[in-house]
Order: C-alpha cells, then sequence, then structure tokens
C-alpha cells in the first residue's frame, strides 16, 4: 500500500527545500515556474506526449498507471457516544462525462536541476494521493515533465547556483495540453488540477495559452490549489471568475491553507496579497455545499517527525487514508498581507477520537510556519473537490447535451 507513505514522503520534500536559516522569505518554485512559463524561448524542445510512458495517468492505461491506488478509506465516526468504524471503498466512474488534467508539485529525486520523463516513485505517490481520488468524476490525465527537482529547488531556495529550467517543466506542460486537445479531448470538458509547482505552470497556462482562445470553452473549471492566484480589480483571475457553487463551471477554485491558531506569517508567499492582486481564496467546503465542513482524506502514514497518526483510542487503521468525519472545518480569511484558507480543528474531548490533525512542515523540530499546511492543501478538501467535479460535470453535461 504505497500510499501510506504520501503524505509523509511529501513532508520529506518539502523539509529538503527548507534552507535552514532565511534572513529573507524565499520565494516558492511555483512563482519562478510561472515567470518562465510566460517566457518560454521558442528553443525549449518540450517533451513528445504520443509516448504513452510520458504519461503517468492515461484512460488507455487504466489499471496499471499511477493513478491505479488502493485508495480505500476507514471512516471513524461516533454514533450514541461510541466510536465506530468502516471502510469506503474507492469506485472509478464508468463512463465520465469530462476529463481532468493534472500537473503535480515538486516531487522528483532526481539528482539534476530538472527531471528526467522516468517516473519515479516519489512522483508517482504524490500522482496516486493528490490526483487519483477525481476518477470517482472524469477521465484522469497526468503528464510526467521535466520539472524543477527536489535538488533544484533546494539549490535555488538557498542562493545557489543551478541548472535548473522552470522554462522547460513549462514547455512540457504546454505540449502535454496541446497534445491532449488535438489527440484525446474530441469536444470534451476538461478540470485543470493542480498543486505547488504544478499549480504555477497551470496559473501559467491559463493565462498565457488557454484564457481568452477557444480551449476555455471547455474549461469546466481550473483548481490551482498551493499557490497564491491573484485576483484583479473585478476579483477574477484575468476574468475567469471563482466558483461560487459547485453547479458552476468556467469558474477558478485556489487557496493556500493554514491551521486557523498559525496565521501565514508576513514572510509567507502562498496566499500572499500584492500589486499584482489580492490573492484568491476560494473554500472548497462552501463550493460543495457542506457549510465550510471538510470531507478529509487524510494519510495513515508517519508524520515528519515518524510518529503514526492515532485517530481514536484503541482502533487499528489498515487501509492508506482515514476519515474523521467533523473534525476539520474550513473558513477563507482576509488580512492586509494575505488571504488564506484557515483550518480549524473540532475534536470532542469528550469522546475517542482525535482531537488534532497532522500536516505541518517541521524543521530541525520546528514548525515552519511559512508553509503552512502546504503539505496537506489537497489532502483536507479532497472529498469536496471531488464532489464539486462531480457537480460540475453534470451541469457541463446538461448544458452541452443535444
Amino acid at each position: 500500500m504505497k500510499l501510506m507513505f504520501a503524505a509523509s514522503l511529501l513532508a520529506l520534500t518539502l523539509a529538503a527545500c527548507q534552507p535552514a536559516q532565511e534572513a529573507e522569505p524565499a520565494v516558492p518554485e511555483t512563482e519562478a515556474v510561472d515567470e518562465a512559463a510566460a517566457e518560454t524561448p521558442a528553443a525549449v524542445e518540450a517533451a513528445d506526449y504520443s509516448v504513452s510512458d510520458n504519461w503517468l495517468c492515461l484512460p488507455s492505461k487504466a489499471g496499471s498507471d499511477a493513478c491505479a491506488n488502493d485508495l480505500s478509506a476507514t471512516v471513524i465516526d461516533v454514533k450514541d457516544g461510541a466510536v465506530v468504524t468502516d471502510v469506503e471503498y474507492y469506485e472509478p466512474a464508468s463512463e465520465p462525462a469530462i476529463d481532468c488534467f493534472y500537473v503535480y508539485p515538486t516531487a522528483s529525486t532526481d539528482p539534476g536541476g530538472n527531471s528526467d520523463l522516468i517516473a519515479d516513485p516519489a512522483e508517482e505517490i504524490t500522482v496516486g494521493a493528490q490526483f487519483a481520488r477525481f476518477g470517482e468524476a472524469c477521465r484522469l490525465y497526468a503528464p510526467m515533465y521535466r520539472q524543477v527537482t527536489l535538488a533544484g529547488l533546494r539549490a535555488r531556495m538557498a542562493g545557489q547556483e543551478t541548472d535548473a529550467d522552470a522554462a522547460l517543466a513549462a514547455a512540457d506542460v504546454k505540449a502535454a495540453w496541446d497534445y491532449y486537445l488535438e489527440n484525446y479531448n474530441d469536444g470534451r470538458g476538461v478540470v485543470l488540477v493542480g498543486h505547488s509547482q504544478g499549480s504555477g505552470v497551470i496559473r501559467a497556462l491559463l493565462a498565457s495559452d488557454i484564457i481568452g482562445t477557444p480551449a476555455q470553452d471547455l474549461v469546466v473549471s481550473a483548481m490551482p490549489t498551493g499557490i497564491t492566484v491573484p485576483a484583479g480589480e473585478d476579483g477574477t483571475f484575468n476574468g475567469m471568475p471563482p466558483c461560487d457553487t459547485a453547479s458552476d463551471t468556467g469558474c477558478i477554485i485556489a487557496y493556500s491553507s493554514f491551521r486557523a491558531e498559525s496565521p501565514p506569517p508576513a514572510s509567507s508567499f502562498f496566499g500572499l496579497n500584492s500589486p499584482a492582486g489580492k490573492a484568491l481564496c476560494v473554500n472548497p467546503a462552501m463550493v460543495s455545499g457542506d457549510d465550510g465542513v471538510l470531507d478529509a482524506y487524510l494519510s495513515t502514514g508517519p508524520d515528519m517527525t515518524g510518529k503514526a497518526p492515532v485517530f481514536a483510542e484503541g482502533v487499528e487503521v489498515e487501509t492508506p487514508f482515514a476519515k474523521v468525519p467533523g473534525l476539520l472545518t474550513a473558513e477563507c480569511v482576509s488580512t492586509d498581507t494575505h488571504n488564506y484558507l484557515a483550518i480549524t480543528a473540532n475534536g470532542d474531548p469528550s469522546d475517542a477520537r482525535t482531537d488534532t490533525f497532522s500536516g505541518d512542515v517541521v524543521i530541525g523540530g520546528m514548525v515552519a510556519r511559512d508553509w503552512g499546511l502546504h503539505l496537506i492543501d489537497m489532502h483536507v478538501p479532497m472529498g469536496n473537490l471531488v464532489k464539486i467535479v462531480k457537480a460540475q460535470s453534470a451541469a457541463w453535461e446538461a448544458s452541452h447535451s443535444e
């Protein structure tokens, strides 16, 4: 059950990216990738996406690709004062009406500044944990791309010289998107999903190649999570409005998550308001109609300290994911410097279930508050996001039926 290690692996990768001492806040790789994507030189030769091996998830490889994972979850609830458990099994949609196109975050453990096109376990685990569950609502497309690696990101954030080329990563994703449109889309609606570095590429792709083009008519929604997406004076991203209800289409969901009791410090780049615009914060748990209650899929793997989570006293969890209904809620909070998604744990000390949750980046035994809950940006609202895509799919199908 390789997904058992997804959250802890992501935690280790992010910890590796953070300098031990930093006088000024380091710019996350999403910012560098975004800038480079907007100025991708013509000389950059993109990967060939007619090669199926250059896709981590592809419908023609369904059942044997990186999205073919055990996504079962143990549901830990309380009824009549007693803890009860059940197992929720994942069932992909048999004939989904729309597609989902995903760009994964910094995950590659390759030694150079940019990854190769051979999937390593870290990339496969990340895709399985963050994206595979969307198969309940859509066909899954996840291209490999020569992203800036963990090694390249560490070097950049430490101010060291590196051959990491963000433009190469952006060129690959653009090529994958173009190939998808020409060969796989066939007029279907598509949701763009990403996190961190992947979201930075999606944000740039939207701005330079989708919004204002015929391709925009195909976009059911865009979900660039875990980065700052600036809103214009009209509250939109380049004319793309934030999603308000689950049946809205052609809209965007963007946010960066932090613990409610640990808001972003001024040095945090996530959810940062800037001259480019105030950061968008769209709460998936409101858009989904759940009144801020998060349908979280929490990893059952060890946290950054190596400690395995305990979800309830005396309850052993053997599935890759756990759900604790009602534990987590979310609301968008706006300050002078940041707009962010504040996550609150609503534990009940009178029952045996956990009152806490993990997800912080920990460095040298200290929580790196700049990062917030970046490790679990997609885990905490995963069920809400999938629910939204299902509703958007129905709305898209109804509006495009003959």
